[in-house]
């Protein structure tokens, strides 16, 4: 088992990233996180004005995959999410959906044990998830924004037990994971989760075959991932994508497929905080097959 610890960390996906360990298709690799403010929050006086943002959303990483290299995808399942036992959540004027209501900022240390969240009285169940996973790019990405290299797409179901499907982009795939949260609901509306450290030991392999976006499967279905400034492009970019699989899959005309659509395929938002909003397109396994997603 590879481990990568948590001071080895990138804050951007790019075309010159060095990477710090090599792993070949079927190696198990631990990625230790820090949380997504840096750790710089150490109590409720700590609000998100006084931090350093260049020390925002750092990503372990990146790992080097042998046989990864453009035109393949590489291929993350997710085996186990461990997580700390205290999380953290802010908000601020101008930040998340309500940000113009927002008069002052705020910072919540939130308490993790026996399973759950202790948000002053209240007790939320646990979800852990991955916020930030991702692969370098052609060009220079920060690790907050998501695009077709992953990134910061804030979908609670990248958790234990799906596989996240990245296309690769450039050789070694160069694969770099943070921002931890041990709950989110879709939307992640405040512009924060409940943002924790831990680590993250995942499985990786490549396959044959062209992504246009990262593809999430999980016991029931297929999620494409759409990131963009504007959230009507990214629906129309995933539904047109979810479009065509259906017809690949189904041997239909598009029309065909495009009214199959509309009765089994489902449109829902992961976030809507970060510089590219993030949805997710499902289309449940009885009606698509992974291969119908890749091009070529």
């Amino acid at each position: 088992m590879i481990l990568i610890p948590k001071e080895k960390h990138v804050y951007s996906f790019g075309p010159n990233m060095k990477p710090v360990a090599r792993a070949k298709p079927g190696d198990i690799v631990v990625f230790e996180t820090i949380d997504a403010l840096g750790g710089q929050i150490k109590d409720e006086s700590d609000t998100i004005e006084k931090i350093d943002f260049s020390r925002v959303n750092p990503a372990t990483g990146p790992l080097y995959v042998e046989n990864a290299k453009r035109g393949k995808v590489l291929a993350v399942e997710i085996l186990d999410i461990e997580i700390a036992g205290r999380g953290i959540v802010v908000t601020a004027p101008k930040a998340g959906v309500l940000g113009d209501k927002v008069e002052k900022p705020r910072t919540r240390i939130c308490e993790i044990k026996d399973g759950t969240v202790h948000f002053g009285n209240l007790k939320i169940p646990v979800k852990p998830m991955i916020g930030v996973i991702g692969v370098a790019y052609d060009e220079e990405i920060p690790t907050g924004t998501p695009g077709r290299h992953g990134g910061n797409m804030d979908t609670n179901l990248i958790t234990k037990g799906t596989i996240l499907y990245l296309p690769v982009f450039k050789e070694g795939g160069l694969l770099a994971i943070g921002d931890l949260h041990a709950v989110m609901g879709d939307g992640e509306v405040c512009v924060s989760a409940c943002e924790v450290s831990g680590r993250v030991k995942v499985k990786v392999d490549v396959l044959d075959g062209v992504l246009e976006w990262p593809l999430l499967e999980t016991a029931d279905a297929y999620y494409l991932l759409v990131s963009m400034e504007k959230l009507d492009d990214a629906i129309r970019e995933g539904v047109e994508l979810g479009v065509e699989a259906l017809a690949k899959a189904n041997g239909l005309e598009w029309d065909d497929a495009y009214m199959l659509a509309s009765l089994v395929m489902d449109v829902e938002i992961s976030q809507l905080v970060d510089p590219a909003k993030t949805i997710r397109v499902r289309i449940p396994k009885e009606y698509v097959s992974l291969e119908a997603f890749f091009k070529g």
